[in-house]
């Protein structure tokens, strides 16, 4: 005999109690699905950000830490999705940052000459101020203070930096080759004949088909997809194997405290600048990536605010730490977690799932290791153009937002330095706001970071005379 009522329910588990199912409105088969769509559409970056990375952290040769580098990027973004599941309780992913990790390898390594040890240091200090910021509240201050319109710049500027990377990436070393270097006009188009030149055309175009037709995972399936033809067509060799046991960090483990000895050597002037950048940067993707979803998601208070948002930037610093002592660039926030979103994920549980598939993915070192980098050049080129979306917000119309905003954008791929594009940009507003005869509008924190990239770009003149 059932002696149940017509409207009694099973009893909830402690999972949905936790992550409370019952007030959200979701189901556990829902928050796992969820969970692995954000994984597949963010996969990506398992590729990409040690391929970006083993441009300058390695020990003998580009690429010989490319194993340990995915362990520490799959990792790390476990570590602070789990936090973010966990303590905020939102179904948002985090992973070493796009752009920043751009920043670490072609732009204070490569280009200031500064040892990616030191690097690391500069990030490992970042997420403790980070932390720091978040735990007393001044990071409200920061982000009021700071011009929208460079917010904005910042991001377009950090997608033509990538986009930049990826389309001139050499061939020689399985890159797209579709921006050379010229003698005669500085750049110029490749060689089309180079087959790893083709086989990244070919690349762009399969990727764009699969983001208009709106795949779920466009970028993951691009990068396979053009990872096979090569491999199908003898362009690039087959990967060994595709599972294997992780290549375990111990040449990366540790690395940030021993660069945090050397920051004397790299000169307090350019330390302190990268710092700022690495920090500024974090910040500000951080906040329009947790406002991007929880509008979307409806977790926007009446008030305009972001409840819990202090536990959701503390998963972000906290996995930024930890990423820098691991021995990979800056963790963050990422935008891609609104698939996740789209399907129904609505509790930190959806982020829960994302990083355990984090953590399986580091037995794919094998597979991941033998896709070429023309194949990861069309996933660049999509995340440039979806942050170049940002422009959108700025007033163009208005000198004081427009000139400093149009040169931060440009300078940052022509120079190679997303520092010099954000220094730029940070001098020339308030100037154009004072030539306006609107100085009084100027918050004093802008004048104060003006004034620091003034006294960067005196020291940097005084060093070369």
């Amino acid at each position: 005999m059932n002696n149940s009522s017509p409207d009694s329910t099973p009893a909830p588990s402690a999972i949905s109690q936790f992550f409370n199912f019952a007030v959200l409105e979701t189901t556990l088969r829902t928050e796992i699905l969820a969970g692995v769509t954000t994984f597949i559409t963010m996969a990506y970056i398992l590729v990409v950000n040690p391929g970006i990375l083993s441009n300058a952290i390695f020990l003998q040769e580009s690429g010989d830490l490319f194993g340990e580098l995915v362990v520490a990027t799959g990792i790390s973004a476990a570590i602070a999705t789990l936090i973010m599941g966990i303590v905020a309780k939102y179904p948002i992913a985090l992973a070493p940052g796009m752009g920043l990790n751009a920043f670490f390898a072609f732009s204070v390594v490569l280009g200031l000459g500064i040892d990616w040890r030191v690097a690391l240091a500069a990030v490992f200090l970042e997420g403790v101020l980070f932390i720091i910021l978040t735990l007393t509240n001044l990071r409200a201050a920061i982000i009021k203070a700071v011009p929208d319109c460079l917010k904005r710049a910042t991001a377009a500027g950090i997608g033509l930096f990538i986009a930049y990377i990826a389309l001139s990436g050499n061939p020689d070393f399985g890159g797209a080759g579709i921006i050379v270097a010229s003698e005669a006009t500085t750049t110029t188009l490749g060689n089309l004949g180079r087959p790893e030149t083709l086989m990244a055309i070919v690349g762009i175009l399969i990727t764009a088909a699969f983001v208009a037709r709106r795949v779920k995972g466009a970028l993951l399936w691009g990068i396979l997809a053009s990872a096979l033809l090569g491999w199908l067509l003898g362009i690039s060799p087959w990967p060994s194997g595709i599972v294997g046991l992780p290549i375990w960090p111990a040449d990366l483990i540790g690395q940030a405290f021993v660069g945090m000895g050397q920051i004397a050597t790299a000169g307090w002037a350019n330390f302190l600048a990268i710092l700022f950048v690495f920090l500024f940067v974090d910040l500000f993707d951080t906040i329009g990536t947790l406002s991007g979803i929880g509008v979307q998601a409806g977790y926007i208070a009446e008030d305009g605010t972001l409840p819990r948002a202090n536990q959701a930037l503390m998963a972000d610093a906290v996995g930024t730490t930890a990423g820098a002592f691991l021995g990979t660039s800056t963790v963050t926030s990422y935008i891609e977690s609104a698939s996740g979103i789209t399907e129904g994920g609505r509790s930190g549980f959806t982020a829960v799932v994302t990083a355990g598939c984090f953590l399986l993915s580091i037995f794919f070192i094998p597979l991941l290791s033998a896709i070429p980098g023309y194949a990861t050049a069309a996933a660049l080129v999509i995340v440039g153009v979806l942050m170049m979306g940002s422009v959108a917000g700025i007033r163009w119309s208005d000198p004081a937002e427009s000139i400093p905003s149009f040169l931060t954008i440009l300078l940052m791929p022509l120079t190679y330095s997303i520092a010099e594009g954000l220094a730029v940009g940070f001098i020339a507003y308030p100037l154009i706001k004072a030539f306006q005869g609107k100085a009084q509008e100027i918050s004093w924190v802008v004048w104060v970071i003006a004034a620091i990239f003034v006294l960067r770009f005196v020291l940097m003149a005084l060093e070369i005379a």
